[in-house]
């Protein structure tokens, strides 16, 4: 978009009269928004460009501005243009999560991103200071996985039956997350949107924050769509987790079974919502890269299915009218 370039270096020279700067692209992401770097002197920034007809930035400098003031490592609003749609941030750098995870760092990057958890389960924003992570946004979400894996990906006529059942998961699903104490959400805590840095981890994308399930962020984390862990060291962590959620006053009482059972029933919310964005990024949005994150993120889905009898039918449906090639165990 030369037009919306043009209107960042009019901006960044002339409406902050920023000096000499050299600007190159950062990232982008599966929504509209792109980033650049601003390099000046010694200096190094971030600038977000959100076309205001498809973008609020307004969500995302509130949310900035609590979690910084609760101590996570979120980038600084230097400047902002709403009407413009483009933010100057702070720079948390450019390795992600995802390139520095191993065997040998994960221990620490993660006891990291957990101890940044609970903090924002405990310190952030509060029941009626974010959108609720309701039931018709459960729904919606879970509907994606319908509409644009199943039937449009896969071309898959759903029988009747077949109807029934999802809609029998989905209510389990929803009923599951909305049992569970509710706190902050980031939404997407995962290995792409957490950055190594100084003080980590460094934090991105928390703009659709809401207040909702307290294994969904635990979810994104340890069952992420891009990486994935063996079973038993993700049940460890996450009943470490627990602990750690019991010492921070987020939970009230032991509930080991319970929060793994939860765990794993938001991971089939959470992963069957991926699955049906990546797809609809291919088909709606010309973002075919996704698509290679698929099967894992199905092999997620099959696993929890697997694993729990109220999802049997679920698992019999996977085996039987999805191609295995489209699946990788995990």
């Amino acid at each position: 978009m030369p037009q919306r370039i043009e209107q960042l270096h009019q901006w960044l020279s002339h409406g902050l009269g920023l000096p000499d700067y050299e600007l190159t692209p950062a990232s982008s992401d599966a929504s509209f928004r792109r980033y650049f770097r601003v390099r000046y002197g010694e200096e190094s920034r971030i600038a977000m460009d959100a076309p205001p007809d498809k973008e609020d930035t307004a969500p995302f400098v509130a949310i900035a501005r609590r979690l910084r003031g609760i101590g996570l490592n979120v980038p600084e609003v230097h400047a902002e243009a709403p009407e413009q749609g483009f933010l100057l941030l702070g720079d948390l750098g450019s390795q992600d999560y995802l390139s520095a995870l191993d065997a040998q760092s994960v221990e620490r990057l993660y006891g990291d991103a957990l101890g940044a958890l609970a903090v924002l389960q405990s310190c952030g924003p509060q029941v009626g200071e974010l959108p609720a992570y309701d039931e018709p946004l459960l729904r919606r979400e879970l509907g994606l996985f319908d509409e644009w894996f199943l039937q449009r990906h896969l071309g898959l006529t759903l029988t009747p039956a077949e109807r029934a059942m999802l809609e029998r998961v989905h209510a389990l699903l929803v009923a599951s997350a909305l049992a569970q104490p509710q706190v902050a959400v980031h939404r997407d805590y995962h290995s792409r949107n957490l950055m190594v840095s100084r003080h980590n981890p460094g934090i991105l994308d928390f703009q659709d924050a809401v207040i909702g399930p307290v294994t969904y962020d635990l979810v994104s984390l340890l069952r992420d769509c891009y990486i994935a862990w063996p079973q038993a060291l993700v049940e460890e962590w996450v009943l470490g987790y627990h602990d750690l959620a019991l010492d921070h006053g987020i939970l009230r009482g032991r509930m080991e079974q319970s929060f793994l059972r939860g765990f794993d029933l938001m991971g089939a919310q959470r992963h069957m919502k991926a699955i049906g964005i990546f797809a609809r990024l291919n088909h709606r949005d010309a973002k075919p890269g996704y698509l290679k994150d698929i099967p894992r993120t199905l092999g997620y889905l099959a696993q929890v299915a697997g694993r729990h009898a109220e999802l049997a039918e679920l698992a019999a449906f996977i085996d039987g009218r999805i191609d295995p090639q489209l699946l990788t165990r995990v």
